[in-house]
């Protein structure tokens, strides 16, 4: 399957993607951990996009849809992807069905993950990230480690990423109103679009997503999943 993930920063996109990709057996693609690859190492890519990121800003169309036509064009995407933080605007959407288009296919479902912009506030300025491992993800009120400012996993040090801090949230979040919320009508038009709510357990948001794509079992409330 090729399956987007859409919503707001906050919406849990990071978590659930990791989880429904290992459910269904495809590749999770990240443009916000290619992008921080490419930090890490200090490339320039790595140094263009920081500016842009650490300010609330969208990295330029031309170097994201560059960085993510050559990732879908690895043998590992063949038997499906999911992406996660792109596309983040129409003309990114517009340049990915392109890309899908050439190569024959094009998306199956997109789950568009909602939340209260309070609640999104609240979620991200708190969270904190090893830096040994970035998987390992805590939360100062919600998940704090046993010792202040340490990994409980590996004892890394915990950090707060500069777009985790609030003023930059309430910037990504005019962001995601202006450019983002758009793509979603955007595939709406095409009937590929799942309306899915972001609260509750992460449990129940993935058995919301696996019902929305036909993966699900049992019985969801119809007031976390609706179809657009």
């Amino acid at each position: 399957m090729r399956i987007l993930l859409i919503g707001p920063p906050g919406a849990g996109k990071g978590t659930q993607a990791v989880r429904l990709a290992s459910r269904l057996s495809i590749q999770h693609i990240s443009a916000g951990d290619l992008f921080r690859e490419h930090i890490d190492q200090g490339t320039e890519l790595g140094r263009n996009a920081r500016t842009h990121i650490s300010s609330g800003r969208l990295v330029p169309d031309g170097i994201t849809i560059g960085v993510l036509a050559e990732r879908l064009g690895r043998p590992d995407t063949e038997r499906g992807f999911l992406l996660d933080g792109f596309p983040r605007n129409i003309p990114q959407a517009e340049a990915l069905d392109g890309i899908l288009a050439d190569s024959g296919s094009g998306l199956d479902a997109v789950l568009d993950l909602e939340i209260p912009e309070a609640e999104v506030v609240g979620r991200i300025a708190g969270r904190r990230l090893c830096r040994r491992n970035r998987e390992h993800i805590f939360h100062v009120d919600h998940s704090p480690p046993e010792v202040a400012g340490a990994c409980d996993v590996c004892g890394g040090e915990l950090y707060q990423r500069d777009d985790d801090r609030e003023a930059t949230v309430r910037r990504r979040l005019e962001i995601h109103r202006s450019e983002t919320a758009p793509v979603v009508g955007h595939y709406r038009a095409a009937g590929l679009v799942s309306t899915i709510s972001a609260l509750g357990q992460v449990q129940e948001v993935l058995d919301r997503a696996l019902l929305a794509i036909g993966q699900g079992q049992g019985r969801v409330d119809a007031s976390g999943t609706s179809r657009r």
